[in-house]
This record gives C-alpha cells, structure tokens and sequence, in this order.
C-alpha cells in the first residue's frame, strides 16, 4: 500500500504560504506586509517577487500597455539592491534568454 509523504507535503504547503504572504517585500525593508529585509525574504519569495513584476511588465492590464523585454529588462536590473535580490537578479539575467522565449511562446 502507498503512503502520502506528509514531510514532503508540509514542505509544499510551507513554502506556498511563504510566497503568498512574502512576494511583496522587498530587499531594502519597504515592501509589505512586514516590511522584511534582505534575506528576512524566503528564498522562494524572492524569486517569485521578480517573475511576478516581470510578469505585470510584459503583459498588457487595462492600465496600461505591455512594456518590451528590454524596458522591463531595465527596471528590474535598476532596482537589483532595492526591490530585488542583487543574486536574483543575476539569475535572471543568466536565464534572459528563456524568459523572452517564454515571454513569445505564451504571449
């Protein structure tokens, strides 16, 4: 008979919680719900944060237009220290490329 692995489950759920509630602070301590700073931030909030705002700036919202990867591209890398983790966004630059993939395969 297979069994559930409850550890493996608790670890999934623990870190959706940590997103959901963390993906909004920012590096610098300005962000909410709890104004966490630096590595405060889970790990997997902090990536999430950047797919997250690189996502509202791709993507066109009924506010406004979708901003071109390179405009994007800048934001992102300008607020590496504030909003973002500086080795995130160092990441996300290593991966650029599959981004703008991803970005033109679901656009």
């Amino acid at each position: 008979m297979a069994t559930c692995n409850h550890q493996l489950k608790t670890d999934y759920l623990q870190m959706g919680a940590e997103i959901a509630l963390s993906h909004h602070e920012k590096w610098d301590g300005t962000g909410y719900p709890y104004g966490l700073m630096g590595e405060e931030i889970p790990l997997s909030a902090c990536i999430v944060a950047i797919a997250d705002v690189y996502d509202a700036l791709i993507s066109k919202r009924v506010y406004k237009n979708a901003y071109p990867h390179g405009v994007s591209r800048a934001i992102i890398v300008n607020s590496a220290g504030k909003h973002f983790d500086p080795v995130i966004v160092d990441a996300f630059l290593a991966l650029e490329k599959q981004f703008v993939e991803i970005q033109q395969r679901y656009k």
